[in-house]
């Protein structure tokens, strides 16, 4: 079988569409065609053209996963999560013939590889991601360092790791305390029920009784 013509994508000019004896077949990013020396006159065995419409899986799964790490960082668990979705069959209704079919999933060794490649380019990163967690939690809104913690391990993000985030972080929990007091106070005028909500933040009840008493020493004065 014969490569036949090569087209830039319209849709996406960083992909090319391989065309093999006439018919579309596969794209590839256009950085693949020129790795992997795809040419039009090329001939290829059945063999060959299913490891290239691997490495079009790849290139494509690549490109949408770099994308969701550019978006903000993520743990290496979210990552794992996200590229496990992918391969996964979803059906979808055809928008010719309104027909439910469905899409097969990649396979589970591209993810692995895609996952691989994003470690090595330095877009998985626990540790800039815990650092990166700490900070804007903390500037979007108040928060605990407790449930830093039990947010940064639901996200699969290791205790040490978590730890020194939390160290080398300048954030403190009377601080963040004060945060919410500020923003919050107003909408529990029951003074019990809002210990008890700070308390569900993950704040002590002895720091929660410190910065309340001294919010009411400062609204007096």
């Amino acid at each position: 079988m014969k490569i036949t013509a090569l087209t830039v994508q319209q849709r996406d000019p960083n992909r090319v569409n391989v065309m093999v004896d006439g018919k579309y077949r596969f794209s590839l990013d256009i950085t693949q065609v020129g790795d992997l020396g795809i040419k039009v006159g090329s001939e290829y065995s059945d063999k060959e053209l299913a490891e290239l419409e691997t490495e079009s899986q790849f290139g494509k799964l690549y490109a949408r996963a770099l994308e969701y790490c550019l978006l903000r960082p993520h743990s290496a668990r979210e990552v794992k999560d996200y590229l496990y979705r992918k391969t996964l069959a979803k059906k979808y209704k055809s928008k010719r013939t309104g027909e439910l079919k469905e899409r097969v999933g990649v396979s589970q060794s591209v993810a692995d590889r895609v996952f691989a490649r994003l470690v090595e380019r330095g877009h998985i990163d626990d540790e800039k991601f815990a650092r990166y967690w700490v900070e804007n939690r903390n500037q979007t809104k108040g928060m605990s360092r407790r449930k830093l913690q039990a947010e940064l391990a639901v996200k699969g993000v290791d205790r040490a790791i978590i730890e020194n985030a939390l160290e080398v972080s300048e954030r403190s929990d009377e601080e963040e305390l004060r945060k919410i007091i500020a923003k919050k106070r107003g909408r529990y005028p029951d003074e019990q029920k809002f210990m008890q909500y700070l308390a569900r933040q993950g704040f002590s009840y002895d720091d929660i009784k410190s910065a309340l008493s001294e919010d009411s020493d400062s609204f007096a004065a």
